[in-house]
C-alpha cells in the first residue's frame, strides 16, 4: 500500500471534532498487526442492552463475508447488549469459505469474551481484497479491547478504521425535545473505491435516542439516499461498504414515533451528520485537491437527474479538467449527452459557480474564459446544469482526479 505521508488539503483545519459522549456506548482501539505492525487497526464499540441497530450495505455481487453476516443480523432481538468490531488492513472479501470462517471465529470470540449473543456482534473489514484475514491476530486482542473500553474513545476508533485515509472523520449533532437532549455522533472511513450503492465505505453512527428498530432503519435508509449515495471519488463501488447505526435509548427524551414532529427534527440532525461525513469522505478522496458539487436541475425525472449528475461527477475528463483548473465546459456537455437521460442541447444551461457558461446550445454571450478560470481556482467547485425539461433535481459531490490517485493505487497492495 502506498505510504500516505500528507493530509488532504481539503481536510478540516481544526482537526478531528470533539464528539459528544453517547450514553450506552464505549470504545477501544488497538494494534493487532492485521497487515502492518505497530499500526492501530482494530476498534471495538460496546453497546448497552436494548440498543437497536440499523444498517445499509453494498449491493455489490461480490460483497464481503462481514457484509453478508451483518445483513443477516440487522433487526435481531435488541434485548441484550451488542458490539461492533472493525478491522482495517484486510477486507476479508473474495476469500471464499475462509472469509465466512473468519467472521464466525471473530464474532464467536467477541460473544464469549464480552458475554454478548453472537447474533448481536457485528463486524466490518476494510483493506486489500482477496487475501485471507488473519483472524487469530484480532482474537488475541479482544481482552485488551475489553479492558480498554472508554466512553470517550471514539476518536481512537475513528483512526483505527483508516486505510488510505489521510485524516480521521467525525461529525455530531444534538437536539432538544421537550427540554431533554438527544445526541448523535458518527465516524467514517473512506478515500478510494468510492461510488456507494447503499451507504459508503465504513460508517458508524451512535445516538442515545429512544426509537423502534424499524423506524430507525427507515430513517437511516432514507438519509442514505441523499448523502452517501450521492458521493463518488472514482466510480468504483466497494465490496465492503457498510453503514451501521446504533440507538441506545439512554436519552431522557420521549420516544421518537413515526411521522411525529420530534422524529422529523431527529431526522434532520441525522441527515446533517451523514451529509457531513459523506462530504469528508470526498474531501479525503485519494489525491484530491478540489471538492466538486454537481447540481442538476429541472430534469424530466428523478432518475434522469441522478443519471446526469452521476455522469458528470464520474467523468474522468471532467475531473481532470477540474484538477487542471481548466473551465472546459465542453466536457460537461459530453457527460450530459452520454448519461442516457433525456436532454436537449438547445435547452441546456451550464454554470461554473455563479458564472453562466453556456445556454441555448452555445456559449453564453456574457461568458469569458477568465471568469470561468477564476472559479476553477477555488477549493470548492460548483458545476450546475439546468436541463430545462422538467422539475426534478439532484446534487452529487465528487473530487478532482490527479496524479496522486494513480500514485496511491498503482502499488496499493505492496
Amino acid at each position: 500500500m502506498a505510504k500516505i505521508d500528507h493530509i488532504s488539503p481539503l481536510a478540516p483545519t481544526d482537526g478531528f471534532p470533539n464528539l459528544p459522549v453517547i450514553d450506552g456506548v464505549t470504545f477501544a482501539a488497538t494494534a493487532a498487526g492485521v497487515k502492518y505492525q505497530g499500526r492501530t487497526d482494530v476498534m471495538l464499540a460496546q453497546l448497552c442492552a436494548g440498543s437497536v441497530i440499523a444498517g445499509t450495505f453494498t449491493k455489490s455481487s461480490t460483497r464481503s463475508a462481514a457484509v453478508l453476516d451483518c445483513q443477516a443480523k440487522i433487526g435481531s432481538d435488541p434485548t441484550g447488549p451488542a458490539a461492533i468490531l472493525v478491522n482495517s488492513g484486510n477486507s476479508n472479501a473474495f476469500t471464499g469459505k475462509n472469509g465466512l470462517d473468519a467472521v464466525h471465529k471473530i464474532t464467536q470470540a467477541v460473544s464469549e469474551h464480552l458475554d454478548i449473543a453472537e447474533n448481536r456482534v457485528y463486524t466490518s473489514s476494510t483493506g486489500v481484497i482477496g487475501e485471507p484475514l488473519k483472524w487469530d491476530r484480532i482474537i488475541a486482542k479482544i481482552d485488551d479491547l475489553k479492558a480498554g473500553q472508554s466512553a470517550g474513545g471514539i476518536a481512537d476508533a475513528a483512526k483505527a478504521i483508516m486505510t488510505t485515509d489521510t485524516f480521521a472523520k467525525g461529525s455530531a449533532r444534538s437536539i432538544v425535545i421537550d427540554g431533554e437532549q438527544i445526541k448523535i455522533a458518527g465516524i467514517a472511513k473512506g478515500s478510494g473505491m468510492i461510488a456507494p450503492d447503499m451507504a459508503t465505505m465504513l460508517v458508524y453512527i451512535f445516538t442515545d435516542a429512544k426509537i423502534d428498530q424499524d423506524h430507525f432503519q427507515t430513517l437511516v435508509s432514507d438519509c442514505t439516499d441523499s448523502t452517501f449515495n450521492c458521493i463518488t471519488v472514482d466510480s468504483d463501488t466497494s465490496t465492503s461498504d457498510t453503514l451501521i447505526a446504533a440507538a441506545t435509548g439512554r436519552s431522557n427524551a420521549t420516544k421518537l414515533e413515526i411521522d411525529s414532529e420530534h422524529s422529523k427534527t431527529f431526522r434532520t440532525a441525522l441527515h446533517e451528520v451523514m451529509l457531513e461525513l459523506s462530504h469528508l469522505v470526498v474531501k479525503d478522496g485519494e489525491g484530491a485537491t478540489k471538492f466538486v458539487e454537481v447540481q442538476v436541475t429541472n430534469a424530466q425525472t428523478n432518475e434522469d437527474a441522478r443519471a446526469i449528475a452521476s455522469s458528470i461527477a464520474n467523468s474522468p475528463l471532467v475531473k481532470t479538467a477540474v484538477a487542471g483548473e481548466d473551465p472546459n465546459w465542453g466536457r460537461v456537455v459530453m457527460a450530459v449527452g452520454k448519461s442516457g437521460a433525456q436532454a436537449d442541447r438547445d435547452l441546456l444551461s451550464i454554470w461554473f459557480g455563479d458564472v453562466l457558461v453556456a445556454e441555448n446550445g452555445w456559449a453564453a454571450p456574457s461568458y469569458t474564459e477568465e471568469a470561468g478560470a477564476a472559479h476553477m481556482k477555488n477549493d470548492h467547485i460548483v458545476i450546475r446544469v439546468d436541463i430545462g425539461l422538467g422539475t426534478r433535481n439532484c446534487t452529487m459531490w465528487t473530487c478532482d482526479l490527479t496524479h496522486g490517485y494513480i500514485t496511491i493505487n498503482a502499488d496499493y497492495r505492496s
